[in-house]
């Protein structure tokens, strides 16, 4: 096989507070050849995710802490270039967990097939991939949606949110979203077709503008941000209501505790559930996962948005521009060409 050069990010120092660019390091080594029942995968496509904050610092978590000195890990999408295993052939699409580079070798178990005609390959890191999984879970699993109920999002125009809407919308619900622009509230209500979005940076009182978009309350809160967000839901949230909580991004870069929601007492009178969740808990809900997302996608009834960083020297600046809203839907690094030349 020939020798393959191979950049790769590493974290080069645990950021305090908001990451720095400092923080990481771009480094070119030797890709390693495939040994027995390994493969070697050419990186196309990347993710970048605000759970990986967690992963810069050392403590203990669900996945353990990255390493000073080591290269990152996080979602991919690739190709088979090298195969030593009778279960992946050269030229197979695959999804892994071994981004950060761009070019990944391992035991063919740790990469997953993914089928091209599904969607493009991309969007295995985006609808049809974790954020889409991760969505699917919270509403029906977590939250126990029923057709027909009041449904909140926060950062409804995110990777994760967009497909809840969507997703809610398409068992009739009510749908209201928050997003942090003009332009993403336009999009959430005039392509992914929710009922009204609210621009959280530009409404004032965000829970008056909650309780104002829905005069009869909230059955089911999806949490993406934290903080005000879950105060303003918590106030509308009916009687029985449910809360998945998925993540806290305003609270990702905080190097002090804050004051938790003032209103949590209400938790108690209106027997509320909130439940945090992790994505990986649900991986047996695959094929039911696809079953629906697969039709929404081929009707044109699931709509999405990327925001593409090209080369993986770009990578940092594509995690950091996370925590700015610089992102559009999915936040996704394009590592190399779809085909090689």
């Amino acid at each position: 096989m020939m020798n393959l050069t191979s950049k790769e990010v590493r974290l080069k120092a645990r950021p305090v507070g908001m990451p720095k660019e400092s923080d990481f390091e771009i480094v070119t080594t030797e890709a390693r050849e495939p040994g027995d029942g390994e493969v070697l995968v050419r990186n196309i496509w990347m993710s970048v995710d605000p759970y990986m904050r967690g992963r810069m610092m050392d403590r203990e978590s669900y996945v353990p802490p990255f390493q000073i000195g080591s290269p990152l890990e996080g979602g991919a999408i690739g190709q088979v270039v090298g195969s030593k295993s009778d279960k992946l052939k050269v030229g197979t699409y695959v999804n892994h967990m071994l981004g950060w580079r761009e070019f990944a070798t391992g035991p063919a178990g740790g990469f997953t097939p993914v089928d091209p005609t599904l969607g493009p390959i991309e969007a295995f890191l985006g609808v049809l991939g974790m954020p889409g999984m991760t969505a699917w879970s919270g509403l029906f699993k977590v939250a126990e949606l029923k057709d027909g109920e009041t449904v909140f999002v926060s950062a409804a125009s995110g990777a994760v949110g967009s497909v809840v809407c969507q997703l809610a919308k398409a068992h009739g619900c009510y749908v209201v979203g928050s997003a942090g622009s003009d332009e993403k509230c336009k999009w959430l209500e005039e392509v992914a077709g929710i009922d009204k979005a609210i621009n959280y940076k530009t409404c004032g009182d965000l829970t008056e503008a909650v309780k104002k978009a829905f005069p009869k309350g909230i059955d089911v809160y999806f949490e993406n941000v934290g903080g005000k967000h879950l105060e303003a839901a918590i106030e509308s949230m009916r009687p029985n209501g449910r809360v998945a909580l998925c993540g806290m991004i305003d609270q990702y870069n905080d190097t002090e505790p804050r004051p938790g929601p003032t209103n949590l007492i209400q938790i108690v009178g209106k027997s509320l559930r909130l439940q945090g969740f992790i994505v990986s808990n649900y991986f047996q809900y695959l094929d039911d996962f696809f079953a629906e997302m697969g039709p929404l996608i081929k009707s044109g009834k699931m709509k999405w948005e990327e925001t593409v960083e090209e080369g993986i020297e770009n990578a940092p600046k594509a995690f950091l521009n996370l925590f700015k809203g610089a992102n559009f839907g999915k936040m996704l690094v394009k590592i190399g060409p779809d085909k090689p030349a």
